[in-house]
């Protein structure tokens, strides 16, 4: 039974995309029809920037779900305990910098962070990667410095605050969740156990089973919350939150709250972030290129669909909290 709901909840995800693609493809001629002329345009926005949502992040999902089952397939416990240190605090400053190696944005981080716990990582340790990866990589840090031509330091400010912030809610996290288990437990179903059977001993066929059933758990958040996102993005009256953009308190608040309803992946949302420039100070411009990758509608749902709810609310709060202080704390003596 449980086998055959998560089938059908496949089934349903592929044919509303489907149907967002033959909207997409076909709007004009659509539009021609008479009956959907009554239909306000905006709703034809909601479709496209859907979509371009989706096919942004298509990439970095499928990059994200290929090192999970790779992870799953070649990685063992052990290997993940020798490479960490044992010390729980001096444990998040490495986990840190693995963005740096893993250029792993936060549409595919989830996925990864997940199975890496899974294999034996510290949950503390699991969350700072999962929170400094879509910042700490090199195409972040070139799309960021090119955006902000003009003013590079941004780019390097970006780099040292999402450093900071991501081991400073590690840690928060540490203290908080302590030896418990972070992760839902989510019946698989038949069907894995159907893979196993006739895969063990080919590592190859079960890191592309585990790919594509890691493809579609995650699919499904992710096309949620894209369209939420595009509702979003169509509908926000943006002319009341500009109205505050040069407010030293507030500013970087509703920055983050565009980083978090705009859902832009990680490797673009610099030359979004550059656009607000004339308007907005520069460090509520730093807290939206801090927090938007760490926390957004998308990636918000795939921690709901994979982690305990009480950890996630926990860390739905903890996260804008320290990325505001430290924020406000870095444009009082840099900026």
């Amino acid at each position: 039974m449980a086998y055959l709901n998560k089938l059908l909840k496949d089934i349903i995800c592929i044919l509303l995309f489907g149907l967002f693609m033959i909207l997409f493809l076909f709007s004009e001629e659509i539009k021609n029809i008479s009956f959907f002329n009554r239909i306000p345009s905006s709703f034809f926005n909601i479709n496209t920037i859907f979509l371009s949502i989706i096919l942004e992040a298509i990439p970095f999902i499928l990059l994200g779900v290929f090192v999970s089952a790779i992870i799953h397939s070649f990685v063992s416990e052990n290997a993940i305990r020798k490479i960490l240190p044992r010390n729980a605090y001096l444990a998040v400053i490495p986990a840190a910098l693995l963005g740096i190696i893993f250029p792993i944005c936060e549409c595919a981080i989830v996925p990864v962070v997940r199975r890496l716990i899974k294999k034996g990582m510290p949950s503390h340790v699991g969350v700072v990667f999962m929170l400094s990866a879509p910042i700490l990589n090199p195409v972040v840090y070139a799309s960021t410095y090119f955006a902000f031509r003009s003013t590079p330091y941004i780019a390097n400010a970006r780099m040292v605050v999402g450093f900071i912030s991501s081991i400073l809610i590690g840690l928060i996290i540490y203290r908080r969740f302590k030896g418990e288990n972070i992760l839902k437990t989510v019946n698989d179903g038949p069907h894995d156990d159907h893979h196993h059977h006739h895969t063990k001993g080919n590592k190859l066929l079960e890191t592309l089973y585990h790919a594509s059933d890691e493809l579609f758990d995650t699919g499904k958040y992710l096309f949620i919350g894209a369209f939420l996102a595009s509702l979003f993005q169509t509908f926000l009256d943006r002319n009341v939150l500009l109205s505050i953009g040069t407010s030293t308190n507030l500013a970087p608040v509703v920055m983050m709250g565009f980083g978090y309803v705009l859902s832009v992946c990680s490797s673009a949302d610099a030359f979004v972030a550059s656009s607000f420039g004339s308007t907005f100070t520069e460090g509520s411009i730093l807290a939206f290129l801090v927090f938007g990758p760490m926390i957004d509608i998308k990636n918000t749902l795939m921690l709901f669909g994979y982690f305990k709810k009480r950890f996630v609310l926990f860390l739905l709060i903890v996260t804008p909290v320290v990325v505001y202080l430290s924020v406000y704390i870095f444009q009082l003596f840099f900026i």
